[in-house]
């Protein structure tokens, strides 16, 4: 796992860098988060707020919304397709976005209609890594604890 002005960046996910969600093919779907980068600009997350399982969402659109003590937001969907699953345990345990947001904290996944497609303008590996540092270093963040 790369690290990246102390955020955490795993090299083997596809990122929309200025939305700080990832994307993780399983198969014949896409596992989705906010990254290490959200919950650190996020601080505490207190609600995940998902989109209802069957859903189609178009590359994106919202598949959750998320609340923290200092911001709402969507939750972009990385490609477009159907919402075959949802992150359960973040209803009850929406801190999960924060203490592991590359595991336990995911928060949708999707069936792609196009993959090949969808995810030519997303990043992964070194060139994701350095996109994102690119991204940090141009806005200043920096993923210290404090603050």
């Amino acid at each position: 796992m790369a690290r990246v002005n102390e955020c955490d960046i795993p090299e083997d996910l596809y990122y929309m860098v200025d939305k700080h969600v990832w994307a993780r093919r399983e198969g014949d779907v896409v596992v989705v988060g906010l990254s290490d980068v959200a919950q650190h600009l996020a601080h505490t997350v207190v609600s995940v707020t998902s989109k209802e399982a069957g859903k189609v969402v178009r590359k994106g659109r919202s598949i959750a919304t998320v609340e923290s003590g200092k911001w709402v937001g969507p939750v972009p969907a990385p490609v477009g397709g159907e919402i075959v699953e949802v992150n359960e345990k973040l209803a009850t345990s929406p801190s999960l976005v924060n203490e592991e947001p590359y595991g336990a904290g995911w928060v949708a996944k999707l069936r792609p209609e196009d993959w090949d497609s969808d995810c030519s303008d997303l990043v992964t590996g070194p060139e994701g890594v350095e996109a994102y540092r690119a991204f940090l270093d141009a806005e200043g963040i920096n993923c210290t604890k404090e603050g």
